[in-house]
Order: structure tokens, then sequence, then C-alpha cells
């Protein structure tokens, strides 16, 4: 079975404002890098965005996945089971629902592990995922969060 670290990070300049997100996958000597941009979006859901993209682009077969987050709100929603609670509540007042449903399915099926890491610290993928996120939130090309902008209107 192939072992996978993923680190993940979102930005955004302004929350909301433009943002975006950085993933690093490794496994084995492979290493890929990810990121695009959002022009009005929130830190959370980049963050959100970030774990959701690198669980799609992993290709099928059994894998043994660790995802490194330095988002509280992503680790915990998963490791402590808010998002049971979410579910049971069908959604009633919790922020991001879209994404966190896109995240479910990807979860049952991957059964990834969640780590939180400390950001901004000493952690040189993290790091590199921040950069990467930062980056594609200032110098775009821009995609627009539908659904988060539907909110906002």
């Amino acid at each position: 079975m192939a072992s996978i670290h993923i680190y993940t990070d979102g930005a955004a300049r302004g929350n909301p404002g433009k943002g975006g997100y950085g993933v690093v996958l490794l496994s084995g000597g492979h290493k890929k890098e990810m990121a695009a941009a959002y022009r009005l979006t929130t830190n959370n859901r980049m963050e959100l965005l970030a774990v959701i993209k690198s669980l799609e682009a992993l290709k099928a077969g059994p894998h043994d996945v660790t995802i490194f987050s330095d988002s509280k709100y992503v680790v915990d929603a998963i490791n402590l089971r808010w998002i049971d609670g979410w579910v049971k509540k069908n959604w009633k007042d919790v922020k991001n629902p879209d994404l966190w449903q896109r995240l479910i399915p990807l979860n049952t099926r991957l059964k990834p592990k969640y780590v939180w890491v400390k950001g901004h610290a000493s952690n040189p993928m993290n790091n590199r995922c921040d950069e990467l996120a930062t980056a594609a939130a200032d110098q775009g090309p821009w995609l627009t969060d539908e659904a988060y902008e539907a909110l906002t209107r």
C-alpha cells in the first residue's frame, strides 16, 4: 500500500478577499505541488479546499494517507468528530457546508489520518504550502468560488 503524505494550506488576503490554496503531495521519491487562486473567498474555505483538491488528485488504489494541516478548523472537525454533529443537525448554522459535504465521501473512501502542524514554524513542507497559497492569492489567475459568492449576493 502506497504511503502518501499531504501537506495543505490556505490563505486569504482579507477575510473575505482574494484567496488561494497550496498542496504538497509526497509519496516514495515523488513530489507534486498544486495551487489555485479565487477572487473572493475566506481562509477557512481555502484550508478546506486544499484538503479536498489533494484527495481528489489521488489515483485509485489503497493508500495510507496522512494529511498535515495548520488549520485547527479542519483537523479538529475531523479528529474531534465535529463533522458528525453537523451532519446530524443537517448543517444548520454550519459554515462551508458545501465543502464539508464534498470532503465526506473522500474521507469515507480514502480514510486519511489528519495531523495538525504549527503554521509558520520550522516545517519545510507546511512553509512551502504557505508560499504556494499566498503566491496564488496574490498573483492569480483567480477562479470564482461560486458557492461563497452566491452567499454574499
